[in-house]
């Protein structure tokens, strides 16, 4: 049985070998974002630009829903092509068009970007003529998202994952960031669960661009974006000129947990409890490491009342016997707190740890048990297996 669910031009890599692109892929299930600006429009005509109608799909299953609406698996009814349909339902019909400005700007986006072998692909614009409500079409992937395949290989004993397994999903998610942030795109949300693996596991995809925003325009930009265990510190203190470092943060954090399997700060509650968790372990930052922090009203108001240190214990919850050094120089890259020294989508693919990059196999035959769906602990929405 196919299991479909939803939670969520570098010529020094050009030459790397590319894992052949999934045959399906899917949408993702979390809400747009209160504020986010519309991309410059592509030179090919857009299919934002062009409605089609949902009653050229038939329904096949639910893949997940919320208070924005729902995903659903689609047939189109003269191709047979399989889709998955973010359906958004507007949360105030009279609220003068807003909603579905915040509609056509994820799809924007998501146009952008998506096409591309390692972000899910854009396929349209739908809307429904009984309701007017819209949807976004997107292709339908055959696999689960990263975070259910890392429960499920959690729940078989089968973790950590080998290095060169994290590499290759590495190398495919900096690629796609890369394409992303070329452009001027960031996705803000990136996370197990918005990261989907293609139905022959040769692939891993972004999806949901629901939180994206554009760079095309200058800050300040909204810092309360994303997911609390995979927000960089200067979302988390407020900074309003942030960039797309902000990915290759959460990037970072889901390279661990593709590691060992855990989400690496995952105690935090709040902003304040996520700053400290994260402090603890890389170390709090000082005037050498971080200028900008120390003019924070968290350093202010809060550093004083700490057991503040400033050595990174980072390598001793990823020992060599399990990340080599050249790959634990790119963990440790991409998480590190000053944005300034951060990696790049870019750069983090220069690595030399990048220099052989064998192919992605996640799934092989195997089928992610429902079982895997128990812990609802970092679900999103409900969650459908169909056939």
């Amino acid at each position: 049985m196919e299991l479909c669910r939803q939670l969520f031009h570098d010529p020094d890599v050009h030459e790397l070998p590319r894992p052949p692109p999934a045959t399906e892929t899917a949408g993702s299930a979390t809400p747009s974002p209160r504020c986010a600006t519309p991309v410059a429009a592509t030179r090919k005509r857009s299919r934002v630009e062009a409605f089609g109608s949902t009653e050229e799909y038939e329904e096949t299953c639910l893949l997940g829903e919320g208070g924005f609406g729902a995903v659903v698996k689609a047939r189109h009814r003269d191709t047979g092509e399989a889709v998955a349909i973010k359906r958004l339902t507007d949360p105030d019909p009279d609220g003068g068009g807003v909603w579905r400005e915040e509609v056509l700007r994820e799809a924007r986006l998501h146009e952008t970007c998506g096409d591309h072998p390692f972000i899910v692909g854009f396929l349209g614009v739908v809307r429904d003529p009984a309701t007017a409500e819209l949807g976004l079409v997107m292709e339908c992937v055959g696999g689960p998202s990263v975070g259910e395949f890392l429960r499920e290989q959690r729940r078989r004993g089968r973790l950590p994952l080998p290095e060169a397994t994290v590499r290759a999903a590495m190398w495919q998610l900096l690629t796609g960031a890369k394409r992303m942030h070329e452009k001027h795109v960031v996705h803000r949300d990136m996370k197990p669960e918005n990261i989907l693996v293609s139905g022959d596991g040769r692939a891993v995809k972004i999806c949901d661009f629901g939180l994206a925003m554009s760079m095309s325009e200058s800050p300040p930009y909204d810092p309360d974006a994303g997911s609390l265990w995979y927000m960089a510190p200067e979302l988390l203190l407020e900074k309003d000129d942030y960039d797309a470092l902000v990915d290759t943060w959460s990037l970072g954090c889901v390279m661990a947990e593709l590691i060992n399997g855990k989400v690496l700060f995952e105690e935090g509650r709040d902003e304040e409890g996520q700053l400290v968790e994260i402090f603890d372990v890389l170390g709090y930052p000082e005037d050498k490491t971080w200028p900008w922090f120390s003019s924070t009203p968290f350093a202010k108001e809060v550093l004083p009342e700490l057991d503040v240190h400033h050595r990174s214990h980072l390598r001793e919850m990823f020992p060599e016997a399990v990340l080599s050094r050249q790959g634990f120089e790119v963990l440790d890259g991409l998480l590190t707190c000053n944005p300034d020294k951060r990696l790049t989508a870019a750069a983090a693919l220069k690595h030399p740890w990048f220099a052989k990059v064998d192919a992605l196999e996640l799934l092989g035959n195997e089928e992610v048990s429902p079982a895997a769906l128990t812990n609802k602990e970092l679900l999103m929405v409900p969650v459908v297996p169909c056939a």
